[in-house]
Order: structure tokens, then C-alpha cells, then sequence
């Protein structure tokens, strides 16, 4: 098995209203099996998902958030207005959002854009998703798989890392449970976030920063069964479970 990783070079900043699929497809050719991976923040500029601070009146709770946090507390408000609900607002806000993404100040992102503008996240990443497969499947002729990513921390570890929020094409979970192992013994737990691990190498190669390379295909990845179950439901998720025990918080509505 032979994987390679094409970074998609030579992509403009993008700007609101860019034929997103169009700039991609005119500069890589797509084969069957491919796994486009995108940052979650060129599709969100290509659709308009910005805000501009001097647009926004803070809240009192934004403003009260902000005075223990250190920032703005128009860009706090933005993340509230993001947020579904809050687990954490001091050292960080962590925040739930409305599709099930779980990440810190709501993937609300103030780099890489012109100044004064906030990023959001897609409001539907897997409809983003499912909209940019079929438009480069339409382009290109090939049946492939993209992933929609943000560099996110862990829990337990320093450092960020590539994180799928959005799929289309492929199963986010390898499920081996019913499996055996290399001595006969049957997997009862193993589930494992292709999705995950695929917006992780793909981060490595996008890199941060000024690197401008938002755009990555995985070739030569063999499909596998799974499933999309890639959220904890409610009452699974012990660790979201232990911070609302520890600090509770008032609800955002």
C-alpha cells in the first residue's frame, strides 16, 4: 500500500463569492479514490462567513468573559453568538457548537484575514462538504471522498492539531469491533477516526500560518466500513460531563 499527499499549489487568497471548487479543480487533477481535504476557513471565506468587529456590540457577558480572558470583547461576542453552549469561559472559552463540534472559542479565527474581520466556521460542515464534493465530482469525473478540517487542541496534550468537521464521500469511523486480532481474539472497542487522522496529516502539510496551502489530497488510501458516529452523545462524553459538573455555567439562551 502506497499513500501520497499532493498539497494543491497556486491557490489566490480567497476572497467572498470565489468559485472555490473551480480554482481547485483547474489546478489538480482529481482521480477515483481521492480524499480532497480543505481548511474549514477558505470555504468560509468563499461563502461569507466573516464578521467585522466594528460591527459588533458586545454583551455584558462578553464584555465580563473578555475582562478575565484579556481580548476583545467584540470577537468574545462573536464567539458566543457561535456557540450553543458553553463549557469553559475562563482560562479559554470552550464552546459546543450547533452542528456538534466542540472547540475553543468556537473556531472563531481572526488570522489569515484582512484586518478587523473575524472567521467563522461553516454553519453546516457536512453540507459544505457534501456541496464541494459534488461540484469537483462534476469537474473532475471522479467519484472522491473531501474532508473539511480545523486545527483544534486535545484534551490531555499540548499543541493543535488537523480535525474533520465536515465529510462527505467516506465513513468518518473505521469500525473493526467483530474483528480479530493477530492472535484470534475478537475487538470489542476499536473504532478507529480515519477522518481524524486524515485531516491530520493533511494539516501537517498545509502547515500554519503563512504557508498558503489550504488544500490537500490523500491518494491512494484503501476504503474501509464504518460509520459516521463520530460525536459522543449525550451522557458518553465523560469529560464534557466532568467540566459541567466542575464549572457550571449559565446557558447561553
Amino acid at each position: 500500500m502506497t499513500i501520497t499527499v499532493h498539497p494543491v499549489i497556486g491557490l489566490p487568497l480567497i476572497r467572498p463569492g470565489d468559485d472555490l471548487p473551480g480554482l481547485i479543480a483547474a489546478r489538480i487533477d482529481l482521480f477515483d479514490g481521492d480524499i480532497l481535504c480543505i481548511a474549514s476557513s477558505v470555504w468560509s471565506k468563499a461563502k461569507g462567513y466573516l464578521r467585522r468587529l466594528d460591527e459588533i456590540t458586545p454583551s455584558e457577558r462578553a464584555q465580563a468573559i473578555a475582562g478575565r480572558t484579556g481580548e476583545d470583547p467584540r470577537f468574545i461576542q462573536a464567539v458566543l453568538d457561535e456557540s450553543e453552549e458553553l463549557l469553559l469561559e475562563y482560562p479559554f472559552v470552550l464552546s459546543v457548537l450547533p452542528h456538534g463540534h466542540i472547540g475553543v472559542r468556537a473556531g472563531v479565527d481572526q488570522s489569515n484575514v484582512d484586518g478587523g474581520q473575524v472567521i467563522l466556521l461553516p454553519p453546516d460542515p457536512m453540507g459544505a462538504a457534501g456541496e464541494l464534493r459534488a461540484s469537483l465530482e462534476a469537474l473532475s469525473g471522479a467519484r472522491i471522498g473531501v474532508i473539511v478540517t480545523d486545527t483544534c487542541g486535545r484534551a490531555f496534550r499540548r499543541g493543535q492539531t488537523g480535525h474533520a468537521i465536515g465529510w462527505s464521500g467516506l465513513t468518518a469511523i473505521r469500525d473493526f469491533r467483530g474483528d480479530t486480532d493477530l492472535f484470534g481474539h475478537t475487538l470489542q472497542i476499536t473504532e478507529e477516526a480515519v477522518v481524524d487522522e486524515c485531516a491530520g496529516f493533511a494539516n501537517l502539510v498545509m502547515g500554519e500560518s503563512n504557508n498558503g496551502v489550504p488544500a490537500v489530497v490523500i491518494r491512494g488510501l484503501p476504503a474501509w466500513t464504518g460509520h459516521d458516529d463520530l460525536y459522543w452523545h449525550e451522557g458518553e462524553d465523560l469529560i464534557r460531563e466532568a467540566l459541567c459538573a466542575r464549572y457550571p455555567l449559565e446557558p447561553l439562551r
